[in-house]
């Protein structure tokens, strides 16, 4: 099947050397990673995404200083706390950041809140209203800059700064940083906690599927999943 010009566009240039980048970026830190993507790659083919979620004002505050113009996407799976909702037009708001909606189709959504896929499959559900979408929006980017950390699970603690997965450059310039780094600097710049935290909540997703909890454990309890899919 012919690929489309938005695909051929999007995919990762011949050349780009990973290894390479990785070696790159190591020694930078955060804030410096973040300034030299945009040197070494056309700004207008950088992805953000954000989950709005528990500390998410830490990623997006030295986004919003280092490329204020920077789009952000944030996946509405139709599933948030009212709380996550809220957090995302305050911190849009409080740093002047271009946020645009994805989120499935309405039929799907539907299906899945009338069949409450999200307690009989789960990797289902969250492939229905969270990965489907972004894949459309991927077509259109080469490089994806997400806030993963090592520390927050297994799968994230195999990551590299760089990695070339399903058609894009996987950008993830806060991977080593160390949850005691993270929490230094909210303190120090004194950022908006989500709403949740202050009830337990250390990572928070859909409204169905997180509870209070450390770190991720309040995800999808008493299930072996511990990623929605959008990073495997």
């Amino acid at each position: 099947m012919p690929h489309t010009t938005e695909q051929l566009a999007a995919a990762p240039q011949p050349g780009i050397d990973i290894q390479a980048l990785n070696e790159k970026y190591a020694p930078l830190s955060f804030e410096e990673r973040i300034r030299e993507l945009y040197n070494d790659f056309d700004p207008g083919q950088v992805m953000v995404t954000s989950s709005f979620a528990a500390t998410s004002a830490y990623f997006l505050h030295i986004i919003s200083r280092i490329r204020p113009a920077q789009k952000i996407f944030f996946i509405d799976t139709g599933f948030h706390f009212p709380e996550t909702l809220a957090y995302k037009d305050y911190l849009s708001k409080l740093y002047g950041l271009r946020v645009e909606d994805v989120k499935a189709e309405d039929w799907k959504h539907e299906f899945t809140a009338r069949e409450q896929t999200y307690k009989t499959d789960p990797d289902f559900c969250c492939s229905i209203n969270k990965v489907e979408p972004l894949e459309e929006v991927k077509k259109n980017y080469q490089v994806w800059v997400s806030s993963l950390m090592r520390w927050q699970t297994e799968h994230r603690a195999g990551l590299n700064i760089f990695e070339e997965r399903g058609g894009i450059i996987k950008f993830y310039p806060m991977i080593d940083v160390s949850k005691a780094e993270r929490e230094a600097y909210i303190r120090e710049h004194q950022l908006p906690f989500h709403p949740l935290v202050a009830k337990g909540y250390s990572s928070i997703g859909c409204a169905h599927c997180t509870k209070p909890g450390d770190d991720r454990g309040g995800r999808w309890v008493d299930t072996p999943k511990t990623e929605c899919g959008l990073h495997l």
